[in-house]
């Protein structure tokens, strides 16, 4: 069976590509050394509400900032000269001031989400990925030693460390928020009457598209550890009646059957091209005839070569979350999509800074 591609009309094939990084200086060199140190500075800011204040109460001195984060006037010194020089804040006078990007994100609601990201880097991700090199050497997920616990995946951990389960479903629902927008839009389930949101964590998603079509039923498939903190969120969203949980885990348990669409949301990163095969053949089996299966998360391209944050975001995929994993290009999914049975895809690129995308592959009649 041969899988033919198409591309949403806004954006063509060309569009999924990004041009070739920069060439390598010394300036670029230096940046990925110290990158570490810059990180800790943004994730300062974040934690001390350094760009919170500024962006509360406008241009400051050093001594009002000090004042008001309860600083002594080293530290202040040490934090503002890192977040100047990375351009978080600016200083005109003997003021300091949030950067106009920074406002603009706080403006348009999107700067809560970005410190839930910096948080999910600095409390999960940060640590674990110090066995990055261990875990390309033996290929696999080293750095979950960082995380106490026997399971051999992450996400059966958290449930044993409330406050970072709570830091990771933060982020999660912040990241999924950045470009679910664009899967609403896109992905029409006008004629679908049952969608199977595999992996759903919090809701998010399922929340999303059952507001946007109002005759749609979802059955969310969540590992039982976390079911509890998924049908919170849909009881806060007033959904009970139109979204339920199945607890179970998607490897070892039968797809719940008769569904018009299934959906993996950012879940698709996690699991080796072998494991998501078999998920897409789950997926296969689950749907109706005409049925579709859905794919979001980010993507990297098929060239290997970028985007820049679909490699960064990689390191976490390698170290820590499960055995497999990474930011995989378009082509491979496809090619997970043929060998579980379906035999069309459509490749939709999410417009915006992260490196989101969309596929959807239909189940034909036999």
């Amino acid at each position: 069976m041969t899988i033919s591609v198409t591309t949403d009309a806004t954006n063509p094939t060309a569009s999924l590509a990004t041009p070739a990084a920069e060439a390598l200086d010394m300036d670029r060199l230096s940046f990925m050394l110290f990158g570490h140190a810059a990180f800790q500075y943004l994730h300062a800011a974040c934690e001390l509400k350094l760009l919170d204040l500024l962006m509360e109460r406008g241009a400051l001195t050093v001594g009002e900032i000090r004042e008001e984060l309860a600083l002594a006037e080293r530290a202040a010194d040490i934090l503002l000269l890192g977040s100047t020089a990375l351009g978080l804040t600016v200083k005109e006078g003997d003021r300091y001031s949030a950067a106009a990007l920074i406002s603009s994100l706080h403006t348009e609601g999107v700067w809560q989400k970005l410190k839930d990201t910096v948080a999910f880097e600095q409390h999960i991700v940060y640590e674990g990925q110090a066995d990055f090199v261990e875990s390309l050497r033996e290929n696999t997920n080293v750095g979950l030693r960082r995380i106490p616990g026997d399971h051999p995946d992450l996400y059966h951990r958290l449930s044993q460390h409330p406050h970072l389960e709570s830091v990771f479903y933060r982020y999660m629902r912040s990241w999924s928020q950045l470009a679910n927008e664009h899967l609403v839009a896109e992905l029409d389930l006008g004629n679908a009457g049952h969608l199977l949101d595999c992996g759903g964590g919090d809701a998010v998603n399922a929340i999303a598209l059952a507001r946007h079509n109002p005759g749609l039923q979802v059955t969310i498939l969540e590992i039982p550890t976390s079911a509890a903190v998924t049908e919170k969120k849909i009881a806060e969203a007033g959904l009970s009646d139109r979204i339920e949980v199945h607890p179970g885990d998607m490897f070892t348990e039968r797809f719940p059957s008769d569904n018009d669409c299934v959906l993996f949301a950012h879940q698709l990163v996690i699991w080796t091209p072998e494991e998501n095969t078999l998920l897409l053949r789950k997926a296969y089996e689950a749907l109706k005839p005409g049925g579709r299966v859905v794919i979001f998360n980010s993507m990297s391209n098929d060239a290997g070569d970028g985007p820049l944050i679909a490699a960064l975001d990689s390191v976490y995929f390698a170290a820590l979350p499960a055995e497999g994993g990474m930011i995989y290009p378009w082509r491979l999914y496809e090619q997970c999509l043929r060998d579980a049975g379906f035999s069309s895809a459509q490749r939709i690129a999410v417009p915006g800074w992260t490196p989101h995308g969309i596929i959807v592959a239909t189940k034909h009649a036999p």
